[in-house]
């Protein structure tokens, strides 16, 4: 059997495989890439609207990115990390805007206010102080605070309606914050690199085997499911971008840097009104505080959410717990996952999180009048009817081994790559999708990284993110710059009302 000789095989057909494609077509367009996805289409996994929350994770609304310390101080730093990753996403989407790549923005971004929504004395001097130190940073200093009942009407009046006018409450808000549908996103840049020469996308065609050559190259053997016939495609770059099923790959791959991890399942599932007069009554993303021992991707938000063009309220996500690593996938993903090397991480995590364990089984056996009280938190006239429940994607939480050698439960995303730069895999969940650019610019840092210095690649990079090689963070004149730029190109800088007026 001829192996297909290829450059690069991209393993899952996602956002960060779609992604990467991408920016590895603009900076070198000869380039031969092949994409395998296992199921019959792209972004129906992790990367379908449905089953992500299609917040432009960016730290405004999101409390959980700013956690309290014991001495009562907000810690902002991820938050800020996370905001200047963000911006990387928003300059290279305008980049494939602006060359008619992608198509008219409002086919996968919209602009949808970010706000954080407490109640309690307690909560509400945490976001005052949230806000304090936020907004004195340039990333954040749109933001908008306020204890007003009146103001907060204006705000979000599904979550002010028939509220309780003795509880003290407190809110923040960014106008320019962005509902994403990553799905529609990511296929559209595949079906963008379809149409390029020397790129190939093999659906229905799972990953079986994946082994290194003494050559340094990459065998991977795929299934077409179609047919039952085994494919073999030889290449010298491997990126496993398969959301859940990346952890599985990775251990295929047998790389050292490999060992160790483990994983750690959790599933969610969504309240969903498609009723207009409610939908039509809401639109921004509330975000809450998480309930203890919580995982992060569980922290509750009442979500306005434009998926295929349709609008939708979404509330939740509440979390459930499955050995499946895929939604799609096997009730023994997670016991095949173990091995002599994680056995101990995964076994000391599952001792060390007891409260999470608790607080899994918890949300699996919650009624969904249970889940409707919850809802009233956010929206107290919430009608029962109006309301259906909806599964979302999996999420697969990296274990690992911290400094001290014992296990250790991650719930960011990570990029595990080979030392020779042959091969990367982005592991964990949140914030995810959002942040894909950043993921896949660390990816090629550290797999291109000699090609990333030539002068060529060097020019071509900034031309796809201006901000490349440059701090946001630090950089307060730069961001100016750059925000003006995609807010305004993907229409970002307009709320609802002033696109309904331009329309």
């Amino acid at each position: 059997m001829t192996a297909r000789q290829a450059d690069v095989v991209l393993v899952g057909g996602g956002v960060m495989s779609a992604t990467l494609g991408m920016m590895l077509r603009q900076l070198d367009p000869s380039l031969d890439i092949v994409m395998v996805e296992r199921l019959d289409h792209v972004a129906h996994e992790s990367t379908d609207g449905w089953n992500n929350a299609g917040t432009g994770h960016a730290g405004y609304c999101e409390l959980n990115y700013t956690p309290e310390t014991d001495d009562g101080d907000v810690q902002i730093e991820r938050a800020l990390n996370i905001n200047a990753s963000f911006e990387l996403s928003l300059q290279f989407w305008s980049y494939l805007v602006e060359r008619k790549i992608l198509p008219e923005p409002s086919r996968f971004i919209n602009p949808t206010p970010h706000e954080s929504f407490v109640w309690g004395e307690k909560d509400v001097a945490f976001l005052r102080k949230r806000h304090e130190k936020l907004s004195k940073h340039h990333l954040f200093r749109e933001m908008e605070y306020t204890e007003s009942a009146d103001t907060l009407r204006e705000w979000m009046p599904l979550v002010m309606s028939n509220r309780d006018p003795g509880q003290p409450i407190a809110a923040t808000r960014v106008k320019h914050g962005s509902d994403v549908d990553f799905g529609s996103l990511t296929r559209s840049m595949v079906n963008y690199l379809k149409d390029q020469p020397n790129f190939e996308l093999l659906l229905n065609h799972p990953v079986r085997t994946l082994a290194q050559r003494d050559n340094g190259r990459w065998k991977v053997r795929v299934k077409d499911e179609n047919t039952g016939e085994i494919k073999k495609i030889e290449a010298g770059f491997v990126f496993l971008g398969a959301g859940g099923g990346a952890l599985p790959l990775l251990q295929k791959s047998e790389i050292e840097e490999s060992k160790g991890y483990g994983g750690f399942p959790v599933s969610g599932q969504w309240l969903v009104c498609q009723k207009p007069e409610v939908v039509e009554r809401h639109h921004a993303k509330v975000y809450g505080k998480a309930p203890m021992g919580a995982p992060p991707m569980s922290v509750p938000h009442l979500d306005t959410r434009i998926i295929n063009g349709e609008p939708a309220l979404l509330f939740g996500p509440f979390a459930g717990f499955t050995t499946k690593f895929l939604k799609q996938g096997s009730v023994f993903d997670l016991f095949s996952s173990v091995r002599s090397g994680n056995i101990v991480p995964m076994m000391q995590v599952g001792k060390g999180n007891m409260d999470l364990t608790r607080y899994l089984i918890k949300e699996v056996f919650q009624s969904h009048t249970a889940r409707i009280e919850s809802l009233r938190n956010f929206f107290p006239d919430a009608q029962e009817q109006n309301w259906k429940l909806q599964t979302a994607g999996q999420r697969v939480q990296i274990i690992k081994k911290s400094a001290d050698g014992r296990g250790k439960l991650e719930f960011g995303t990570e990029i595990v790559a080979a030392r020779d730069g042959s091969l990367a895999a982005l592991l964990g969940a949140s914030p995810g999708a959002s942040t894909a650019v950043s993921a896949m610019v660390d990816v090629l840092e550290r797999c291109f990284s000699d090609r990333l210095k030539a002068p060529e690649w060097q020019e071509r990079i900034r031309e796809l993110i201006p901000s490349y090689g440059c701090s946001l963070v630090d950089d307060a004149e730069l961001l100016d710059t750059v925000r003006r730029r995609t807010l305004s190109t993907l229409g970002l800088n307009r709320l609802k009302k002033e696109v309904e007026e331009t329309a």
